[in-house]
């Protein structure tokens, strides 16, 4: 039993007939002013938030919810948040949605379908507006049927959304032609799952063709970028062991070219004199890290801000390009 005489949590929380009454209007006025609804001079809402912040009154966004039928919250799923890509996106979503008013609810899948399709059905009684998202796991109908604005982002969500994503064909394309030119001939591509829908397969698609124009043989191998890093070092020694004449590597990303370069140096090989090596992504942390890596970069940055952009404006009614392809670029590093 209680204890006699406990109060409710929210006994003698300010209410909106109690801004109205410092603030000397009717509490018609302040649910008006809160809600942004029908003309209110400045002189009055200066004294309704004024009145607010006198006696402490927080607004209920749940109430303002049900009332305007949104909350502003966006909901967003990556694989792991601890991705130096992922992280960067996250970044940026998260200060383009503050910046405007909206905020974020973020969910880390691990790329797992079960977790996905969990934070489908929590983002989904949470009552957010949109979601966005970077880990497709699952068929796009199971968003779809969420029936809320949705962007993309390395993912094809379907009918109705937006698609962000970097040109992944021109990343493979010149991570392939750099290494050509450096004068590797047998030149291995580590790419992820196959299975997973994303325009990054693209990447390996022009590899193949790069290396296929000039002559050469292609060698690509899948090693799931999100199994943990002790079974892809193995993966990747054991790729080394059965071909011990590939002379350079397109690493599919910078992750993974770490990986790649760490396995080298474990049998006293280095780049660029043994195996030339090439990354994608050139996130932030990762060049802080590794500034020697050549890698090709994506405008992270961008792709979060177009991300929170596209998702605010199919929440607010309008209609933004829905296929968006950004440019990329080579950073020369020391390690092709």
């Amino acid at each position: 039993m209680g204890r006699s005489g406990a109060r409710s949590k929210d006994a003698g929380k300010p209410g909106i007939k109690e801004v109205a009454a410092v603030a000397g209007v009717s509490p018609t006025t302040v649910s008006r002013v809160l809600n942004n609804r029908g003309y209110i001079s400045q002189e009055t809402r200066d004294k309704v938030h004024a009145a607010m912040e006198r006696i402490n009154y927080t607004p209920n966004d749940v109430a303002r919810a049900m009332l305007n039928g949104r909350l502003n919250l966006i909901g967003m799923i990556v694989p792991f948040v601890s991705s130096p890509f992922h992280g960067e996106v996250v970044q940026a979503v998260e200060r383009t949605l503050a910046e405007n008013g909206f905020k974020m609810l973020l969910c880390n899948s691990g790329n797992r379908p079960d977790l996905e399709r969990s934070y489908i059905d929590m983002l989904r009684r949470n009552m957010v507006d949109g979601v966005i998202v970077n880990s497709l796991n699952i068929g796009a109908e199971a968003y779809a049927e969420m029936g809320l604005s949705l962007v993309g982002i390395d993912c094809d969500l379907g009918e109705g959304s937006v698609q962000i994503a970097s040109d992944g064909y021109s990343i493979g394309e010149i991570a392939t032609r750099r290494l050509l030119d450096d004068g590797c001939s047998r030149i291995l591509c580590l790419r992820n799952n196959s299975r997973m829908r994303m325009p990054g397969n693209k990447r390996s698609e022009a590899y193949r063709d790069v290396v296929a124009d000039a002559g050469l043989p292609a060698l690509v191998r899948e090693v799931e970028f999100v199994k943990p890093d002790e079974q892809k070092r193995a993966a990747v020694a054991q790729i080394l062991d059965e071909h011990p004449d590939i002379d350079g590597i397109f690493a599919g990303d910078d992750t993974m070219a770490a990986i790649c370069l760490n396995v080298m140096n474990e049998r006293g090989l280095n780049a660029p004199d043994d195996i030339k090596v090439v990354g994608a992504d050139g996130a932030r942390r990762t060049m802080t890290f590794m500034p020697e890596l050549t890698t090709v970069r994506q405008d992270i940055n961008r792709i979060g801000e177009l991300a929170a952009q596209s998702i605010m404006a199919l929440v607010n009614g309008e209609t933004p390009e829905s296929n968006v392809l950004l440019p990329v670029e080579l950073i020369e590093g020391k390690t092709a």
